[in-house]
């Protein structure tokens, strides 16, 4: 097939994770005959100081026209300036706002061979499988915001905003998947405080009950669930939540398999191309280093052919080959405890050595 990728290094160790990621496209195309024409842009920080703006037209345009969209990293300590004009991360708010990506799916799943990496204990840990679904354009982070002077002091104001329309399209697409996997749906929310949370939970419950009726189907309050999964994360497959919430629990979750440096994601819209990252940051510490890990990026890459190219076999291949290359004790320094760990660059041609032995 041909396609069109846009990739968009960022900041940090962006560029370094992107530069693997890439090498993996081009060996899956090789293998599979595909035509993937490759495009770049800047966004973040770097696009600031290039462009005065996080998210330019230039970099917009080229990504509205594309199959998909694969990003590295966005922010650091340069453009950490509170009193700025703008911040990196606009840049991510308004991609993900103009291409309509409503949807952030965020897997977690422990490697068997990893599991000692993760603060928690083996038996908490093992089996863990769950699917996070986070509703990406709504909520806290797109509300009218303000800040004033009132009896002398400053006062700060976000509004927190949820149309039942955006709940009932995010949930839907948790519950497809919960259907395609165990069958169990977790909705969390804060209702005993917040309007919003009400709200969400009457539109979750009708769409459940109105179309996916053969689900089980369970509300957690937010407080609550970051307690459960530290304690029994192995009871939750499919969990759907507003913005604020599953940033913060994804977050937190990614202690589970031990680095955050293993944990993709996907952004997805009713329509147009997907948005494709791994959950970590720019890392700004070991950016330049050559020590990042590249594997969320590359199993992002995966993500990006299952859903928005649908090619399954290259997306099956290259998890397989993440897998083999974790089995046979290969790391990178963040899940290296007692054995040598292995360059960023030096993961990334593990991986293609063992697509290419999978092939």
């Amino acid at each position: 097939m041909r396609a069109d990728i846009v990739l968009l290094p960022g900041d940090g160790i962006g560029p370094e994770i992107i530069a693997e990621a890439e090498k993996v496209i081009h060996e899956i195309a090789r293998i599979f005959s595909h035509d993937f024409n490759l495009s770049f842009g800047e966004i973040g920080g770097c696009a600031i100081d290039k462009y005065g703006d996080p998210l330019p037209d230039s970099t917009l345009e080229p990504c509205k026209k594309a199959d998909a969209i694969l990003l590295g990293a966005v922010g650091g300590p340069k453009w950490d300036d509170p009193n700025a004009k703008t911040r990196p991360e606009v840049g991510l708010l308004k991609i993900r706002k103009e291409l309509g990506l409503f949807a952030n799916l965020r897997p977690i799943k422990p490697h068997t061979t990893l599991i000692d990496a993760s603060p928690l204990k083996r038996e908490i840990i093992e089996g863990v499988d769950i699917l996070f679904v986070r509703e990406l354009t709504g909520g806290v982070y797109f509300g009218d915001s303000e800040l004033r002077e009132e009896d002398g002091e400053q006062v700060a104001i976000n509004e927190m905003i949820y149309r039942t329309s955006e709940v009932e399209r995010v949930v839907r697409v948790a519950a497809k998947a919960a259907m395609a996997r165990g069958k169990y749906l977790t909705s969390v929310d804060k209702a005993n405080v917040l309007e919003v949370s009400r709200l969400w939970r009457r539109a979750a419950q009708n769409v459940v009950s109105q179309q996916y009726s053969e689900l089980k189907y369970d509300v957690v309050l937010v407080d609550a669930m970051a307690m459960h999964l530290i304690t029994r994360p192995r009871d939750f497959d499919v969990v759907v939540t507003g913005n604020l919430f599953g940033d913060i629990l994804t977050d937190e979750a990614s202690v589970l398999p031990g680095s955050l440096g293993l944990l993709p994601s996907a952004s997805l819209g009713e329509s147009g191309p997907g948005l494709y990252e791994p959950i970590h940051g720019s890392a700004p510490d070991i950016a330049g280093k050559g020590i990042a890990n590249p594997l969320a990026t590359i199993l992002a890459t995966a993500m990006m052919f299952q859903h928005s190219l649908g090619l399954s076999q290259e997306a099956e291949l290259i998890e397989k080959a993440v897998e083999q290359v974790l089995d046979a004790g290969h790391r990178t320094a963040d899940i290296a405890s007692d054995t040598e760990s292995i360059s960023t660059t030096e993961m990334a041609t593990k991986v293609i050595e063992a697509i290419n032995s999978l092939a």
